[in-house]
């Protein structure tokens, strides 16, 4: 044993064990795991309770207990003679357990202890709970150990918060039902006398005793502890200013137990009957979050019953009038839902529930609706802690923007809830909210999102009628947030809850004209695309342009003013110095959704056409002016993919094909011409870009975009353009490359039919000749390789190209496949197509071949 010992201290965290070695610790690991699973286990349990007799070391003690634990758990402890060794030993140090030894080797005890009784009690040892239940009167030594025991127990075996097999269930049966026939009552009469008697002497014993009781109270007879001497006492404990917290916290866990205690409907209101009057007015708000525990668990057991057994049955109606006692204890504990004394969860969950028996709510619920509010507004608002954080939204701010967002899930339903119950009471809270909002200078930022939240949040459930008619107080609430200029109005989240918010409800607008002006002041002002804040300007440019969409016609008139007002956004490609490689362009500076906003703008047709010609010359002259520019200066000196000239590029032709988005071709080509001619001549600009730069991979693929714009508006016109690209296009190809190729083929395919015949037999030879080369028939892998992105890629291709062919041959240019020059290429391509027919996994595509 002795060289055990200086093994154990060794591969401990003891002294010993920090001035060894790694080389001397590691032996005596070995040297220890080897006395533990190879020493016969007669040996080894003799071993064990001789070092738990001698040993003055803690740390030899709890290798002791854990290697009995585990060779009684592996069943290597097997001998009846071992067995009740072990059984007397064990008993004897609980019994002389101090309440002062260190509390893992305390819990190892009770937990070895608890591991004999599932495995002996009642059938091999009927008496372990008459040995370990501490005599009158309760001293805190046996008091705790014998706490311990049943927690142990618990936690292993008897609760049912936990999965258990088929073989634990049966257990925990067993030893349940004999406890009951036994000892029950004898152990529910200890737990009250040792609160009772070491509540003052020893509190930390008093606590662990009721928490033992506590995890018990569910499959016992209830009327053991909810009588008239232990709930009074409980009460006294849980509410008396000279109880320490955690004893207190123990006597008001137990009471909710007590309420929580599953029963028929009936019982269960006399059950929570007799609480109220042991105790009057515990769910009043002074000892609202003192009691939260057993608040909340009232509420939601009075909330049951009620649903159960109904208004009209006197116990139900007796129901909803406790209900109605504790519920402003239910209040306190939810305004405090930061407190650890309160589980958020559950007075969240009781809250949801309280509001879904509502049809039609009385005035006194009404209020009780207006406390849920608060108590929802209170819960979804920013730690003010964050504000900075959450304006730059650094990675602290980001994470704390993910937090509220998931807390808020739950939030967001309980008051969509009340909304619907309660609208007009709803709209009500929102405006006192928002007025309260504008009229103080100082409002903190968190309680303006706040407001702006739940504002946006009603326009979810409000129906798109009522938003457009300004139901109710939408009317007033609507034009005041219009005009709205917050103090805190420049952070981050303010102008963008804000923003969403006034889109929302930009239905009313709809209706109400006069209010357009208000609109676009919001949005061209500082607080939308003006904002300080480029991820906010950003946000402010796309959210514009789905209002254009909306709006349009009535935005008509105001064509000059947002122009006037978009100046310096839309000039900011011209002014840019691009030859500075320092220059870089942040995501909120390529205006995409604020030229698609204009060009929806511009294209409106009751703007007269001189006046189109007019904005859009102003807007497509300095971008191509710019790129020819860019171009030029490019050529002499080269253009990488990531140099500032090619992102430059990009993000103009982005813009040009924003521009293009708002124009159809019965506009450009039809009514009014003059506005085809110069977007042709745009065309013609953005090609010398393809021309001069085929092989800058992100640049050509903005290009194909652009090209698929001008298709769509040039109509037949754009026939002419159209093999200059498509020579450029492909060549120099990968698989992705030849996809988005493809797609535009098709697109012309489809848009023109047998009137490209001549480009697709122009084209057609080189398609062919490059594909062959990327693809074979055994480019669907079924190996492992198939999982690869370049071979999704290759998959990609074929299916792309398998839609080209049945494009061709459903669109009546098939025959431009047998012309001499295309002829040998379909043969190359025949092959490919008849075992894909035949032998692809991809079932849907093998019958589009066949089709084919």
């Amino acid at each position: 044993m002795d060289d055990l010992e200086k093994a154990i201290l060794l591969a401990s965290d003891s002294p010993a064990a920090a001035a060894a070695s790694p080389a001397v610790r590691a032996e005596a690991l070995a040297f220890c795991a080897r006395a533990r699973d190879e020493s016969p286990p007669s040996s080894l349990l003799h071993l064990c309770l001789s070092g738990l007799a001698s040993s003055p070391h803690a740390h030899v003690h709890f290798w002791c207990l854990q290697s009995l634990h585990d060779a009684l758990l592996r069943r290597r402890l097997v001998l009846p003679d071992d067995i009740a060794l072990l059984r007397s030993s064990l008993l004897s140090l609980a019994l002389s357990s101090n309440a002062a030894s260190p509390p893992f080797l305390r819990n190892k005890l009770a937990q070895l202890i608890a591991l004999l009784i599932r495995l002996e009690y009642p059938h091999v040892y009927p008496s372990y709970f008459l040995d370990l239940v501490p005599p009158s009167p309760p001293q805190p030594g046996p008091t705790d150990m014998f706490a311990r025991v049943l927690i142990s127990l618990d936690d292993d075996l008897l609760s049912q918060e936990y999965p258990r097999n088929a073989e634990e269930a049966s257990d925990a049966g067993r030893v349940k039902d004999a406890m009951r026939a036994q000892c029950v009552p004898q152990i529910a009469r200890h737990w009250q006398e040792a609160a009772l008697s070491l509540r003052a002497a020893d509190p930390a014993v008093a606590a662990v005793a009721l928490d033992a009781a506590r995890r018990c109270i569910s499959w016992i007879d209830v009327s053991l502890v909810a009588n008239d001497l232990f709930v009074p006492l409980l009460f006294d404990i849980a509410l008396s200013p000279g109880s320490v917290a955690p004893l207190a916290a123990a006597a008001v866990w137990c009471l909710s137990a007590v309420a929580a205690k599953r029963m028929d409907a009936r019982a269960k209101v006399a059950l929570l009957r007799s609480l109220l009057a042991a105790q009057q007015g515990f769910g009043s708000p002074d000892s609202g979050l003192k009691m939260a525990p057993l608040v909340t668990a009232y509420a939601v057991e009075a909330l049951e019953c009620y649903r159960k057994l109904g208004f009209s049955d006197p116990d139900g109606a007796a129901a909803m009038e406790m209900l109605e006692e504790v519920l402003p204890g239910v209040f306190a504990a939810a305004e405090s839902c930061d407190d650890d004394d309160v589980d958020s969860g559950s007075v969240l969950e009781f809250l949801s529930g309280y509001v879904s028996t509502m049809k039609a709510p009385s005035e006194k619920q009404l209020g009780h609706l207006g406390r849920i509010l608060e108590v929802v507004r209170v819960q979804m608002s920013y730690d003010p802690v964050y504000r900075g954080h959450l304006d730059v939204l650094d990675k602290i701010g980001k994470e704390e923007e993910d937090l509220m967002s998931e807390q808020r899930k739950d939030l967001v339903a309980l008051f969509r809830s009340i909304c619907r119950v309660a609208p007009s009471a709803t709209q009500l809270f929102i405006r006192g909210l928002l007025m309260t909002a504008l009229s103080s200078a100082e409002v903190s930022v968190e309680d303006v999102e706040i407001t702006l939240t739940l504002f946006y949040r009603l326009g979810e459930i409000v129906g798109e009628e009522e938003i457009r008619n300004g139901t109710g107080l939408l009317r007033e609430i609507v034009p005041l947030l219009l005009s709205a200029r917050f103090s805190c109005h420049t952070h981050r989240l303010v102008a963008l809850v804000y923003l969403e918010t006034i889109t929302r409800y930009i239905k009313f607008i709809q209706e109400n004209v006069q209010y357009v002006p208000h609109l676009l002041w919001v949005f061209l002002d500082e607080r939308g695309i003006h904002h300080q804040n480029a991820h906010v300007s950003r946000r402010a440019g796309y959210l514009f342009m789905r209002a254009v969409k909306l709006l349009k016609a009535k935005l008509a008139p105001y064509l000059d003013t947002i122009l006037q007002h978009l100046q310096d956004v839309l000039g900011q490609f011209t002014a840019m110095d691009w030859t500075n490689k320092d220059v870089k362009l942040s995501s909120s500076e390529d205006g995409s959704q604020i030229f698609e906003a204009v060009g929806l703008l511009i294209s409106i047709e009751e703007v007269s056409p001189d006046k189109q010609v007019q904005c859009l010359t102003a807007l497509l002259n300095p971008l191509c002016q710019q790129i020819e520019s860019l171009v030029m200066d490019a050529k002499t000196q080269g253009l990488e993919e990531s140099s500032p000239r090619a992102i430059s590029l990009q993000q103009i032709v982005v813009a040009l094909n924003m521009i293009s988005k708002g124009f159809n071709e019965r506009l450009v080509m039809g009514s009014r011409p003059t506005l085809g001619v110069m977007f042709k001549k745009t065309l013609d600009v953005v090609l010398q870009v393809l021309i001069s730069f085929p092989n800058v991979k992100p640049l050509r693929s903005k290009i194909i975009s652009f090209l698929h714009r001008m298709v769509e508006i040039l109509g037949i016109s754009v026939l002419p353009c159209i093999p200059i690209a498509l020579r450029q296009l492909v060549v120099d190809n990968e698989a992705k490359d030849m996809v988005e190729f493809l797609v535009l083929i098709n697109q012309i395919i489809c848009k023109f039919k047998s009137s490209a015949s001549a480009i697709l037999e122009d084209v057609f030879p080189a398609i062919a000749s490059h594909l062959s080369v990327i693809l074979s028939q055994d480019a669907f892998s079924n190996g492992p390789a198939g999982s690869t992105e370049e071979m999704r890629e290759l998959q990609e291709l074929q299916r792309t190209l398998y839609t080209f062919l049945y494009d061709i041959a459903t669109h009546d240019l098939s025959t431009v496949l047998l012309t001499p020059s295309c002829r040998h290429y379909l043969e190359t391509i025949m092959p490919l197509l008849l075992f894909t027919s035949c032998s692809h996994k991809d079932i849907p595509l093998r019958k589009v071949r066949v089709n084919g």
